[in-house]
């Protein structure tokens, strides 16, 4: 009888299992008196890390003393590959500045130069859906004092942001 009580208490707590979510968050700012789009990306590092790694057949081993010499090669080519960004369907070239390490996650610092309307802006952000098929990226974008935000999946993977 004690076991029988036991095994249905312990029964449901597996249903309360960890679960693991599947989230990027893409900032936007625009600052004005440099003309520019200024782009925060943090994504979770095994999950990037696993993508790169199969999508380049290559082992990033992140933050060992093992990591690859030229991982910024990988991550930025994967961003291009991914992540794109446009005003009135002319496409913005950005500038990969860098990445850091923080916790879990890694953050990608990007920007875009020489832009005098921000608005609006298309977004199309790709990164992770292709292993992750319930992967969400958000995308928040500031100008001034306003503020848009979009939730992007696999299924609809582009944004327009007007202000």
């Amino acid at each position: 009888m004690k076991n029988k009580l036991l095994l249905l208490l312990i029964i449901p707590l597996f249903s309360f299992s960890t679960h693991k979510y599947y989230i990027s968050l893409t900032q936007i700012e625009y600052v004005k008196k440099e003309k520019s789009l200024q782009v925060i990306i943090n994504v979770f590092m095994d999950d990037i890390e696993l993508a790169l790694n199969k999508d380049y057949n290559i082992d990033l081993k992140l933050t060992t003393k093992n990591e690859l010499e030229n991982s910024d090669f990988y991550f930025e080519k994967y961003l291009n590959e991914k992540l794109s960004f446009s005003i009135n369907q002319s496409e913005l070239n950005y500038k990969y500045l860098g990445k850091e390490y923080e916790g879990d996650l890694v953050f990608f610092y990007l920007e875009i130069q020489n832009v005098e309307t921000p608005s609006p802006l298309s977004v199309s952000n790709k990164i992770l859906v292709k292993h992750f098929p319930e992967q969400q990226n958000v995308v928040k974008m500031k100008i001034d004092n306003k503020r848009r935000s979009k939730i992007l999946t696999k299924e609809n993977d582009k944004a327009l942001l007007k202000f």
